[in-house]
């Protein structure tokens, strides 16, 4: 059957990733067994220490590649090109619009991996080596052009490293530890970055110290997962016979979304909702500045503060709203939580000139992305179309975070002029708009996927 992207999700109700039915079937996901290797007739609940190399291996990397896009690259910007912010939006835009166009092939080549470190392993490696790579070179680019080119291998690199333990979650959790773990996963990838930027103004102005040690730190984590989380060896496994092609892997970029209508909503709630965070988080550090009065590179120690105390949020948010699910067997209800959470913590942020009302927009923006982070998580997992093409699916599902993190950098450059006076920006604008879009992915997902609960 040829994949082909239709305009219309069309109404097909009949539960996708519920009935077990063949590879083939056009309305439901492959069964649970197609993720694991040949031999395996279910997926078995991982171990508590396999999951816990898990959630470290998401910590690490998400400290390695989230530290430098919420703080350490908007202070590189600012030594090179002082008073031109909107370069970080095209580097940050660009840089995501390229792994957009490249996350399908690396989902293919890791599908039809067959190696004695498994399917996933060898992408974390490469990954891991390319990106701290890059945060090398951008620490000591000459300048701008150089760094955005830099960031773009950055991306790259850590980009595949969190794909491919992704994958491994697709490939072998099973849906009772689904919400649990995507809540932990979630909760690491949240507390990473606020430790990073806390580590990174321990360094003060040291800018290759700002890059290299929360890199450093990702690959120690990554390591524990490597050498004891495990992958078996993957060279056993049954493998296509369809020859690569140009056309073949073009077409890997598209879906039937008549056929797996649960799959293509999901994807677009997603996408509406990530495309008003990036909206209101990409320029957080010159926000920060500009509300407070306080030069940019002094506000690391602002956006630690506020980050450390958004962790208690998160932590309830991911956890609590994670354990949740599994155990009332229910995603959609949090998800439109975390939505409606999201919105009232723009509306704050949005009118804040002081350090309190900004915490305030702070930790309800925290927990409310931990909320629906971690249970949507859970729902990509339970609708997936084809269990033989995770890294190919998971891939697809990147697109509802990567294009948004490349359009709204680029369009919120443009928004945060309208009205501007000087050099102050209107992020008034930027944060509403930022959450009246989460609160419509949220609605799209409650009521449109019809086979999660």
């Amino acid at each position: 059957m040829q994949d082909k992207m239709t305009l219309r999700p069309g109404n097909d109700d009949s539960g996708v990733g519920l009935k077990m039915q063949p590879v083939t079937a056009g309305t439901a996901a492959g069964p649970e067994d197609e993720a694991m290797p040949v031999g395996h007739p279910q997926l078995m609940p991982l171990s508590w220490r396999h999951i816990l190399f898990i959630v470290l291996a998401n910590f690490g990397v998400s400290m390695a590649y989230i530290v430098p896009l919420t703080y350490s690259l908007a202070l590189r910007i600012d030594q090179l090109a002082p008073g031109h912010e909107e370069v970080l939006g095209y580097a940050t835009g660009i840089a995501s619009g390229i792994i957009v166009l490249t996350a399908p092939l690396f989902g293919v080549w890791s599908d039809r991996t067959r190696s004695r470190l498994g399917r996933r392993r060898p992408f974390m490696i490469g990954g891991a080596i390319v990106g701290f790579a890059a945060l090398l070179v951008i620490a000591v680019a000459p300048n701008v052009v150089v760094v955005c080119a830099a960031w773009v291998f950055a991306n790259l690199g850590w980009g595949s490293a969190i794909s491919a333990i992704q994958n491994v979650q697709a490939d072998r959790l099973p849906d009772s530890q689904r919400g649990k773990v995507s809540g932990l996963v979630g909760l690491a990838s949240q507390i990473a970055p606020v430790l990073g930027v806390s580590i990174a103004y321990a360094m003060g102005r040291n800018i290759l110290l700002i890059f290299v040690v929360p890199g450093l730190i990702g690959i120690a984590f990554l390591l524990f997962f490597l050498i004891s989380g495990g992958e078996k060896d993957s060279r056993h496994l049954e493998t296509r016979t369809e020859p690569i092609t140009g056309r073949m892997l073009f077409g890997k970029y598209f879906f039937n979304a008549r056929a797996y209508p649960d799959f293509a909503w999901n994807l677009l709630g997603r996408f509406v909702f990530f495309l008003g965070l990036y909206a209101n988080t990409t320029f957080s550090t010159f926000f920060y500045a500009q509300r407070l009065n306080l030069p940019v590179g002094e506000v690391a120690g602002t956006v630690a503060i506020v980050g450390i105390l958004g962790i208690i949020a998160a932590s309830l948010g991911a956890i609590g709203a994670g354990f949740f699910s599994d155990k009332l067997r229910r995603r959609k209800l949090f998800t439109m939580f975390g939505a409606v959470l999201f919105a009232v913590g723009a509306v704050v942020e949005a009118f804040a000139h002081s350090f309190p009302s900004l915490v305030a927009g702070a930790l309800l923006m925290n927990l409310a992305i931990a909320v629906f982070n971690a249970v949507d998580q859970a729902i990509v997992l339970t609708v997936l179309p084809n269990r033989t093409e995770t890294g190919r699916y998971m891939a697809i599902v990147t697109f509802a975070q990567k294009i948004p993190s490349a359009i709204a950098p680029l369009v919120a450059t443009l928004i945060i002029t309208i009205g501007s006076v000087g050099g102050e920006k209107n992020y008034t604008i930027l944060y509403l708009m930022g959450g009246v879009l989460a609160l419509i992915g949220g609605l799209i997902v409650l009521t449109k996927v019809k086979s999660v609960r």
